[in-house]
């Protein structure tokens, strides 16, 4: 028989862990209703019991030990709100083998060992929970796994970062620098103190693993599929893509063609008339193609205190009513009978913008289309705006200027070879930007 309420235990109360407690303390009636039965946080564990806090929880509720969540028999579900991969791993392996249902915002922990804690959860009848980790408070865990049942999805295409997301649209739209608009985010709580993950393509990989192994019953790891991220982007390269009518977006893509997956994340040139092009700022979107609905889209915050918390708190009502242990026990984890191939990295089929910095001298765009070709490459368009002329007195000569081409489809191994080639080329200073360009 179901217990008239149901005792959860949190570990961390920090930004998210605050938000979920407001939601469940400031709304309980409202929760109360939709879980069907009270919901009352029993146990709290938290590094500082001195620290000040955003909500008021009853004497006794907090604990310096995680060991008193995982040992109280009275609590059913545990927020775990703890990131990284340790010691957050080792936690919810006792908590699942306590025999307690687990809802987490932890990415990178399911990203690296998911697959070992959904097995190790279904041997103790439990059930894991993770609408939080990925895209915040957009409900696409759900989405994938419930409204999306009846479809085959064959696509997935998602701005999942966004941080990356308000530096590329900021960038264009202030006319600033990179570094400039950084530092803007990281004022802004957009971006963290070392953003690394977020602009360097990890944190967006990460979610779409979760993704890829939901909509495909695939589980691929990070160096299956190309990562690239958006560090050596320029004011210029954003402008040159308005230019010839793209907007840059850091995008995660899986596709499903002929039976293999394909995979990568990496700036990417989208038409300005696309859904995906016009999400600004601190946004996220996914557009899902499923073989009977065909193409939807789910946009929203991506991140911060209360969309996350949305997130985690929706997943605890729905193991409170049940539905949380009914679609666990459904999820596509992956094995050698159903898991799909994934398209080696060198083997991924896209068009590439380039751009290279160029001394203004005789013979450098023959060099350049020389390497290109040798490699199978051709070019759709080329974009180089007139150089000022010098003067015949002029004693310096090391005039740069750059040199966009779009290329027609080609493989990443093919682009790599060729940029291998083109960082020797004397007459080209450092860096050669690429991105990908999506033809949807």
């Amino acid at each position: 028989m179901t217990s008239p309420c149901l005792n959860v235990g949190l570990i961390g109360l920090g930004t998210v862990g605050g938000g979920v407690a407001r939601i469940l303390t400031e709304h309980a009636e409202r929760i109360t209703r939709r879980a069907g039965r009270q919901i009352a946080i029993r146990k709290v564990a938290v590094r500082d019991l001195s620290k000040t806090r955003v909500v008021n929880l009853p004497d006794g509720t907090l604990t310096t030990s995680i060991d008193d969540v995982i040992n109280d028999p009275e609590i059913e579900v545990v927020l775990q709100l703890m990131g990284g991969i340790s010691p957050a791993r080792e936690t919810m392996q006792k908590l699942l083998q306590a025999g307690k249902h687990v809802v987490t915002a932890n990415k990178a922990l399911l990203c690296e060992h998911g697959s070992e804690l959904f097995q190790l959860a279904t041997e103790h009848d439990c059930c894991i929970a993770y609408e939080a980790a990925v895209a915040g408070g957009i409900p696409i865990i759900s989405v994938i796994n419930q409204s999306m049942a009846a479809n085959q999805i064959t696509s997935i295409e998602a701005i999942l970062n966004g941080t990356s997301n308000f530096i590329l649209t900021e960038m264009l739209a202030r006319n600033s620098s990179y570094e400039t608009i950084l530092s803007l985010a990281q004022e802004r709580g957009y971006a963290e103190a070392d953003p690394t993950m977020d602009i360097d393509g990890t944190d967006a990989a990460q979610k779409l693993v979760l993704l890829t192994q939901l909509a495909f019953g695939t589980k691929v790891r990070l160096d299956d599929f190309p990562r690239q991220g958006i560090t050596t982007l320029e004011l210029s390269d954003l402008k040159y893509a308005d230019e010839l009518g793209y907007t840059v977006k850091l995008l995660a893509v899986t596709r499903l063609i002929a039976r293999r997956l394909e995979l990568h994340v990496q700036p990417t040139l989208v038409r300005h008339e696309r859904a995906l092009a016009q999400i600004h700022g601190p946004y996220n979107m996914i557009a899902l193609v499923g073989d009977a609905v065909g193409t939807t889209h789910y946009s929203g915050q991506g991140a911060g205190q209360m969309p996350t918390a949305s997130a985690v708190v929706a997943d605890l009502i729905d193991v409170a009513v049940g539905r949380a242990q009914l679609t666990f026990r459904q999820l596509p984890l992956g094995s050698r009978a159903t898991a799909l191939p994934v398209v080696p990295p060198e083997d991924t089929i896209q068009r590439y913008y380039l751009r290279f910095n160029a001394l203004d001298r005789p013979h450098v765009f023959a060099d350049i289309t020389d390497i290109l070709g040798r490699h199978g490459i051709s070019l759709a368009s080329v974009i180089q705006h007139e150089a000022p002329e010098l003067d015949d007195d002029a004693t310096d000569r090391e005039l740069v200027v750059p040199i966009v081409v779009m290329t027609h489809r080609t493989t990443e191994g093919r682009i790599r070879a060729a940029e291998a080639e083109l960082h020797n080329l004397r007459s080209l200073r450092p860096p050669v930007v690429r991105m990908s360009i999506s033809d949807a």
